[in-house]
């Protein structure tokens, strides 16, 4: 184990559990990720290994002698006669029979229909009644002549979700974790690997959360396919519910006017759709209508009366363009189905998570390291629900006053969100608190430019805050920086025929845009660049190929070119310089770097095959390492003056599949996610 991880079971202890063992037990079996974490933390959470195997075999042979396949269903049914009595562990739901006056349960693998269930069990676990819970149930059987009394008894029956935690224990051992080792934690709780990610892929990953922990929350994720959009929705929670394809029925979603039975918000936290996306889907106007009134006002009406509920809203599905093609042609909800395209309904959204900033879901990305078992930290986000940290920042900063009501609404329960996930007890920095409301105020923007572009009538917001002495800091978002000659297009250029209106765009950044393909670089010139994680577009041709071209002499200190992915970006730098001199010229590349202690002679052969590599090609590379290991700047020096000061040295690339020989990543940087960094360019003498 690492430090973290010794860490998170020394706080813990009985409420983690490692977690690549889900897929070591799961097998063929068809179950959420939170039923199989919950019998891991009944017997494998521990940092014992022998205990955790000898868990992980329990857990085999639980789900071997008790989770229902369907395929299996006779031999389970044969089992419960036999027997008498049998556990089972599968998805049951539960009807009111008004023939007969009593509430009849139906298991879905288990085939079995009309067991009755007493109304005590109903009441205390409602959403039986509503699309199924997964339970740990006795089934009986008990034949008799009467053929309309079903042989089929519920003995007991407890739903899989964790029965009790401790809160206050929770809130005293978050104290014990800085706030990078708690994102970290957070983010292997949900299955993902925090090495694999920057600091705001991480956060985007915890947006998903904020509709268990925030009441009323409506958010919309789109971009590609393969993120993981809809996994949190689907695996995490036994309280929230994943819509399949999108559709839904009014009486479904709502209330069913004629039996007076509620919806799905009136049982679930959370209710997602799923594969949202495509402008033919078949949706009812009137589901859209209710549904625009719900997410404004928490309320729908059944017949006369009105009726609230505390469910959140989430949309995901899939884009089929890239980001600059949207914002050139339509907008960013392109995809959203023609009755979902409007104006109205699109207001509503708190929050736009940017899809497309999240990598496809790779095998290396998933955590072999601790994290809460899933039920434990839904419990938690449900408890967190009822209270409200809205107002954490307004100490420190304060909104515009431009900002309407409702974008000032969708702004706080994003922060609101955050806060709770991140520093449910409080004490995040005045640094920690202003980038939890950027972003807060990101994904609101998003929302509003993209309608402005749909609809004419909506005027221009400057989304900014104040902090301390009145200082005014704007706020944008990437995409915004990325392309701003295609984002600040309204819709009236574009549907009326008039010339597009070109705005000089400042970014969060203060840098030009470099995202689009130039057939000629820009000039060399002294500035400095800042950079945004997850920005593409990034390149060595663009960073550096102004600078070291007609240089004769280049050299390049960076103390961190050790590990294979390293020494492939100095590799990738020598492409650059060998495609910015001329044919005839010679260049020297001397680097200065330090000596790995763990793995020296695997860097000095890499380096050596560097060395061969270049041979007859004009360049001449040499090495040395640093003697003293007094070294710690990063930057290039060229003999033509100039000095590009690097705060990542070439290390500027998140992680990308460099083995995949068919990966765009792999093959153009200016289709990697960059991590955020900065460059100097300076005249020297």
């Amino acid at each position: 184990m690492n430090a973290l991880d010794t860490k998170i079971n020394a706080a813990f202890p009985g409420l983690v559990v490692r977690k690549d063992l889900v897929k070591a037990v799961k097998g063929n079996a068809i179950v959420p990720t939170y039923v199989l974490e919950y019998l891991l933390g009944q017997y494998c959470a521990t940092s014992d290994e022998a205990s955790i195997q000898s868990g992980i075999e329990t857990v085999k042979e639980i789900l071997r002698k008790h989770y229902v396949h369907r395929n299996e269903a006779g031999l389970v049914r044969s089992n419960v006669r036999e027997k008498g009595r049998y556990k089972v562990i599968d998805k049951i739901g539960v009807a009111l029979n008004d023939k007969n006056d009593a509430y009849e349960a139906e298991f879905a693998n288990l085939g079995i229909k009309k067991v009755v269930v007493d109304s005590g069990t109903v009441k205390s676990h409602p959403k039986l009644l509503v699309a199924g819970v997964w339970c740990i149930a006795d089934v009986e059987y008990e034949h008799t002549e009467d053929k309309a009394v079903s042989p089929w008894i519920l003995g007991t029956l407890k739903p899989i979700q964790l029965s009790h935690f401790d809160y206050e224990a929770y809130l005293k051992a978050r104290q014990e974790f800085t706030t990078d080792e708690w994102i970290d934690l957070l983010i292997q709780s949900i299955g993902f690997d925090p090495e694999m990610f920057g600091k705001r892929s991480k956060l985007i990953q915890l947006m998903r959360l904020i509709p268990f922990v925030e009441r009323n929350y409506n958010l919309i994720e789109l971009g590609p396919k393969g993120t993981g959009k809809s996994h949190i929705y689907s695996e995490f929670s036994p309280h929230g519910i994943l819509i399949s394809g999108g559709e839904v029925t009014v009486p479904k979603l709502f209330v069913n006017n004629q039996s007076g039975k509620l919806g799905l918000v009136g049982y679930w936290d959370v209710v997602a759709f799923d594969e949202f996306a495509g402008r033919q889907k078949r949706v009812d106007k009137s589901l859209v209508d209710i549904m625009k009134n719900y997410m404004a006002n928490k309320t729908f009406s059944r017949g006369v009366e009105t009726l609230g509920a505390e469910a959140s809203m989430v949309f995901v599905g899939n884009t089929k363009h890239n980001v600059p093609y949207m914002l050139k042609h339509t907008d960013l909800f392109e995809e959203v189905p023609e009755k979902y395209y409007d104006s109205a309904f699109i207001d509503r959204l708190h929050a736009y998570i940017p899809g497309w900033e999240v990598d496809v879901i790779r095998g290396e990305m998933f955590s072999i390291g601790y994290g809460f078992v899933v039920d434990y930290l839904a419990e938690i986000l449900r408890h967190l629900r009822s209270d409200d940290y809205s107002d954490r920042y307004k100490d420190l900063f304060r909104l515009s006053s431009a900002i309407s009501t409702r974008d000032r609404d969708g702004i706080n329960k994003t922060f609101s969100g955050l806060m709770k996930i991140l520093f449910p007890g409080g004490g995040a920095s005045k640094e920690e608190t202003e980038e939890l409301l950027r972003l807060s105020i990101e994904g609101r923007k998003r929302v509003k430019d993209q309608l402005m572009r749909i609809d004419t009538t909506y005027p221009d917001i400057d989304f900014s805050y104040f902090a301390a002495g009145d200082r005014k800091i704007a706020v944008t978002t990437l995409e915004e920086d990325e392309y701003p000659t295609y984002y600040r297009r309204r819709a009236a250029a574009q549907q009326e025929g008039q010339p597009e209106i070109q705005e000089e765009v400042v970014s969060r950044n203060s840098v030009p845009s470099i995202s689009k393909a130039e057939s000629v670089l820009p000039d060399a010139r002294e500035g400095h660049r800042v950079f945004s994680e997850n920005q593409k577009g990034v390149s060595f041709d663009l960073l550096f190929g102004p600078y070291v071209r007609g240089a004769r002499k280049i050299t390049l200190t960076d103390p961190y070119i050790r590990l294979f992915y390293q020494v492939r970006n100095l590799m990738e730098f020598i492409e650059t310089v060998v495609k910015h001199k001329a044919p005839e010229d010679e260049v020297d590349i001397h680097l200065v770097t330090a000596r790995d202690d763990l793995k020296a002679d695997q860097q000095k052969a890499n380096l050596l095959s560097i060395e061969e590599s270049c041979l007859g090609s004009g360049v001449n590379f040499t090495w040395e390492f640093d003697g003293a290991g007094t070294i710690h700047a990063r930057h290039i020096v060229t003999d033509t003056g100039w000095k590009i000061s690097l705060d990542r040295g070439l290390d500027i690339f998140q992680h990308y599949e460099m083995n995949d020989a068919f990966s765009l990543s792999n093959r153009l940087q200016q289709f990697r996610s960059a991590k955020g960094f900065e460059v100097t360019y300076m005249r020297l003498g």
